[in-house]
């Protein structure tokens, strides 16, 4: 029996997960949780037991000083809770945690414990991948689910992939066969730059989660972050020849795989969310001017994206 104390009740709550590892390419989603914490200044209210599903020789615990004494800090899955305000508040159930070694279905039915008793709605799995996609075009979020009613009440696609899957994929039909209303979002990064940060890819993702939920998240340094990630790997792919022509290959294919009314929608999606920022309580009155390279919104991409359940 799961007991919360000190957990108001919650409004319409969505629970929004991401795990380091092998579901996280270029720390993108574990990184856009972190920011969802930060900027409505979560409280951890739960934390799992870190024996029952991590190999410590894989996920070392670190050891800190704090006020003189040494602490150890052990790797596992935090829950914390936060509300997003606006015409329409909601709350948020943050899960972010690393993937775990063992146990993977006590694991899911532990977070899916939660979900029951906090009154869960939805949850929504963030992932990366690697894939075959420039750096310079707007980053490919694709949205998926196994639920054919949600695929086309919210505009996702219905997932048809075979294959090794992690444990984004593992919880999300674990929440389907517990009739929990699942989504999962996945960013494509590039193969080429795929060490972490990406906040362009990070920011991707809670452009796709805005509009999945029709909520406001405040951006902080995320696109000043993301412009300067893509003026970086424009220098380093200006030093060599060879990446420089494999980059536009890949954008030569991308422009030419996409079509004009893709484009459209991306444009729209872009004007509604400004519509939602301006109008927001606390949104600036001056927007800041949009960056079609360094934005990180969704291009509204339909190719092969090798997502996962």
């Amino acid at each position: 029996m799961i007991e919360l104390e000190g957990v108001p009740e919650l409004i319409d709550p969505v629970m929004v997960a991401a795990f380091e590892g092998w579901n996280d390419a270029g720390d993108a989603a574990s990184t856009a949780v972190a920011h969802l914490e930060r900027e409505f200044k979560g409280e951890v209210f739960a934390a799992l037991d870190a024996e029952d599903y991590y190999d410590f020789q894989v996920n070392r615990p670190t050891v800190f000083m704090e006020d003189g004494v040494r602490k150890i800090t052990w790797p596992t899955t935090r829950l914390s809770v936060v509300r997003v305000g606006g015409a329409k508040p909601r709350d948020l159930v943050l899960v972010r945690g690393i993937e775990p070694s063992m146990r993977w279905r006590s694991f899911c039915n532990e977070l899916l414990g939660f979900a029951h008793e906090l009154g869960v709605e939805l949850v929504v799995v963030m992932g990366a991948l690697l894939g075959d996609t420039p750096h310079t075009r707007p980053v490919p979020v694709s949205g998926v689910t196994s639920d054919t009613d949600l695929a086309q009440r919210m505009d996702l696609e219905e997932t048809k992939y075979e294959g090794p899957t992690g444990i984004v994929g593992v919880l999300q039909e674990a929440c389907t066969h517990a009739g929990v209303p699942a989504v999962s979002l996945w960013a494509a990064v590039p193969h080429y730059v795929s060490q972490p940060p990406n906040p362009k890819a990070t920011l991707a993702l809670l452009n796709r989660l805005e509009d999945l939920l029709d909520l406001r998240i405040p951006q902080g340094e995320l696109p000043e972050d993301a412009r300067a990630w893509q003026v970086g790997v424009d220098q380093l792919a200006a030093e060599d020849s060879e990446v420089a022509e494999y980059v536009q290959t890949l954008e030569e294919a991308r422009d030419t795989a996409e079509l004009p009314e893709a484009s459209g929608e991306a444009i729209a999606r872009e004007f509604e969310r400004y519509l939602r920022r301006r109008d927001a309580p606390g949104g600036k009155a001056r927007p800041s001017k949009p960056d079609a390279d360094a934005s990180g919104g969704s291009a509204g991409d339909d190719e092969d994206d090798g997502s996962e359940d």
